[in-house]
């Protein structure tokens, strides 16, 4: 009966009216030797099965996040002539890298509210626990403008191409130095300012070949690890001596 009662229930709601429909450029980034970044695009299309509705313009955005890191924010301080560490914030996990990629200006194809509850834009992403000092914000608006200097963090206002409402594409961009991990992207629909659907899927970024095969010997057998580094600067150093008394010959 309840089962019935909730099948009932769900067949009187009305269908969703636009729905994301996604598309990656690639599935997975390989971290090489050679890595100096990449370029991931994400594009879809906006599914209708009425007519889109007329309650305000149509927002998209687009967010791509690292793995979540705890990390130590430190103020330093000019003391007797020496620059040294004086206050420092605990923050409980902050995206390693974080893209968030908008068709127009982000205060207004998001509401506050609608950020405040889904975490979109970079201060919401990041959480801060109990700070034992007054202006703990300024901590992590330093965190943000030292991970933006570096490119890790990112906001791309504008960044997202919307052709008639329906055909949507954004480009991120990776830099060299990323973190290792899946890396999550989010996608909303907003109607002025609300968000009326949401996508989710997962971008996996790994080392692969040598690199992968270090970082597992390096982590998982340190003994053999240390002896194999040891031997190699050997090698090395002794190839140089003999090509150094060559040439002083």
């Amino acid at each position: 009966m309840l089962r019935l009662l909730a099948f009932l229930v769900l067949a009187a709601l009305p269908a969703q009216a636009e729905e994301i429909v996604l598309g990656l450029s690639r599935d997975e980034v390989a971290i090489t030797a050679n890595f100096d970044g990449s370029d991931i695009l994400i594009f879809g299309a906006i599914k209708r099965d009425k007519p889109a509705p007329d309650t305000g313009p149509l927002g998209v955005i687009v967010t791509v996040a690292g793995p979540d890191l705890p990390v130590t924010v430190r103020r330093k301080d000019r003391r007797l002539g020496i620059w040294v560490n004086t206050d420092a914030v605990e923050v409980d996990a902050a995206p390693s890298f974080y893209a968030v990629a908008t068709n127009g200006p982000l205060n207004e194809v998001l509401r506050d509210t609608e950020d405040l509850r889904n975490e979109i834009t970079i201060r919401r992403a990041i959480r801060s626990v109990g700070a034992d000092v007054d202006d703990s914000r300024a901590f992590t608006q330093a965190l943000i403008r030292i991970r933006a200097g570096n490119e890790l963090y990112q906001v791309l206002e504008g960044g997202v191409d919307l052709e008639e409402d329906t055909l949507f594409r954004a480009a991120v961009n990776l830099p060299a130095n990323l973190t290792e991990g899946d890396y999550e992207a989010r996608i909303f629909l907003t109607r002025s300012g609300v968000i009326v659907d949401e996508y989710v899927t997962v971008i996996p970024v790994h080392k692969v070949g040598m690199e992968r095969w270090l970082y597992n010997l390096a982590h998982d057998n340190a003994v053999l690890y240390g002896l194999m580094s040891l031997a190699i600067a050997i090698a090395a150093g002794w190839g140089a001596s003999a090509i150094f008394g060559l040439l002083r010959r």
